[in-house]
């Protein structure tokens, strides 16, 4: 059975290659558990008149599996939990599931941006607060840009009503989740450099 070794700190990866164990077992686990966390993620859930698409957890939860998995790792997860729950799995916001609807489109962008983040935190910009900032800020960015292009299509709007719906107001708790981010990825590393020096 192959084993997963423990690669230097100072070597490029993410948290995920800290974990020893088969690298199947392993990978199979994180990526369910991944889709699994964001599918939990949203069920925060909040429905506001300022947009049609709700406040969730969703975004930290994608952010932080992409940083935390890498490149592959957190695509796949986000692969799994769009496709699950496109084929019935209710756990997109609220238990719904299916394709369509307007917040179909940042569920895709889920995939595009755990791909981004988990590439940029393989490179090592997650053990900074400003370098998980900077990696968090372009995820979103990617989500943003995703979802309000679905919305728009969905919903028939312009430019200026998708980004008034499907950002706008989404700015503050985004910050929020990125400062949330900011704190954990950093420290988790720390934790991993005290058990592994």
């Amino acid at each position: 059975m192959a084993t997963a070794t423990l690669q230097p700190l100072t070597r490029p990866g993410v948290l995920a290659d800290r974990i020893p164990g088969s690298a199947l077992l392993r990978d199979t686990l994180l990526v369910t558990g991944g889709a699994g966390l964001t599918g939990l993620a949203a069920q925060v859930s909040l429905q506001t008149p300022l947009s049609p698409v709700p406040f969730t957890l969703q975004t930290l939860a994608v952010l932080l599996t992409g940083a935390a998995l890498g490149t592959a790792r957190g695509a796949a997860s986000m692969v799994l939990y769009l496709a699950a729950g496109a084929a019935g799995v209710p756990w997109f916001a609220d238990h719904s599931h299916g394709a369509g609807g307007p917040a179909f489109g940042y569920i895709v962008g889920f995939v595009l941006a755990a791909l981004l983040v988990g590439e940029l935190a393989r490179r090592g910009n997650d053990r900074s607060v400003v370098g998980t900032i900077g990696l968090m800020a372009l995820g979103n960015t990617v989500i943003y840009l995703t979802g309000a292009t679905w919305l728009a299509l969905h919903l028939h709007l312009g430019l200026q009503d998708a980004i008034a719906k499907g950002v706008t107001p989404f700015l503050v708790t985004d910050a929020l989740k990125t400062a949330v981010a900011a704190g954990l990825l950093p420290l988790a590393w720390r934790g991993v450099a005290r058990i592994r020096p």
